[in-house]
């Protein structure tokens, strides 16, 4: 049958439905797996799905116990600014899968070597958008703190921070995201998370790398809007009244001077 043929993109369609329910059963219901030996899909998820976050987080989380104290004085005193800009393209031209290979070789495999590519991963976005956020806080707001006599300690961690935190907050979003979605590499260093069955295809099957490519979406999904919540709840209140206020100055403005010109 010719491509393009009505009937033959009917039976591509119904080919594709029945992988994603055959996808969808996997994540909900337990199978023997290729080989037969073992109980694969189902309940295993649980496991798997933990043991990706676990490691997602301690990942982010070590990358933003560096990044943020290390942005939050380079923003502060200014130093730094090549670096700290170009450190998100830095990380970007390194592959991940190059980082583990150099870890597994001085470490060995497990969760730590892991963890350690990944938290590189995350650390160039949380660096960059700490020390963009710090040196966009109003240099009034740092000039009238100091005139309080307060330190340079007590700039950054009362005056700073908070101000900062919006955008610091998008860059762990954007750490969070890249981490979760390449922590599927953890199996390579003998870690299970859900990257196992896409790896392990000659056990999972086509379902089970479906399945799991569908649960890793949703997981990321469901992080990047978990993120964006936590990102708008730490966000101060004048922050976020301050755009509302700019844009009913700019629509009230021409009708002030249009009824101060009418006589």
């Amino acid at each position: 049958m010719a491509e393009g043929h009505p009937l033959s993109a009917t039976l591509q369609l119904a080919s594709f439905v029945g992988e994603f329910a055959d996808a969808l059963d996997f994540l909900f219901h337990e199978r023997e797996s290729v080989s037969g030996q073992t109980e694969i899909g189902g309940s295993e998820l649980f496991h798997l799905t933990g043991n990706h976050l676990a490691l997602s987080a301690a990942s982010v989380g070590l990358a933003a116990l560096i990044a943020v104290p290390l942005g939050l004085v380079l923003g502060h005193y200014g130093k730094g600014e090549f670096a700290a800009i170009n450190a998100s393209n830095v990380g970007r031209a390194i592959p991940t899968l190059v980082l583990l290979a150099v870890f597994v070789a001085y470490l060995g495999i497990g969760f730590v070597p892991i963890m350690l590519s990944l938290a590189l991963l995350a650390l160039p976005p949380i660096l960059t958008n700490t020390y963009v956020g710090t040196r966009q806080v109003e240099r009034d707001s740092v000039d009238a703190a100091r005139g309080m006599g307060m330190t340079d300690a007590q700039l950054i961690s009362r005056v700073e921070l908070p101000l900062a935190l919006p955008i610091i907050f998008a860059g762990v979003r954007v750490a969070g995201i890249n981490v979760v979605a390449t922590a599927t590499i953890a199996p390579l260093g003998s870690v299970d998370s859900l990257g196992t069955p896409i790896i392990a295809a000659n056990v999972y099957g086509r379902d089970g790398r479906l399945g799991a490519a569908i649960a890793v979406t949703v997981l990321t999904l469901a992080l990047s809007a978990g993120l964006a919540a936590l990102q708008r709840a730490v966000t101060p209140r004048g922050l976020k009244l301050a755009p509302t206020r700019s844009r009913r100055h700019r629509l009230l403005t021409p009708l002030r001077r249009r009824a101060e010109a009418t006589p």
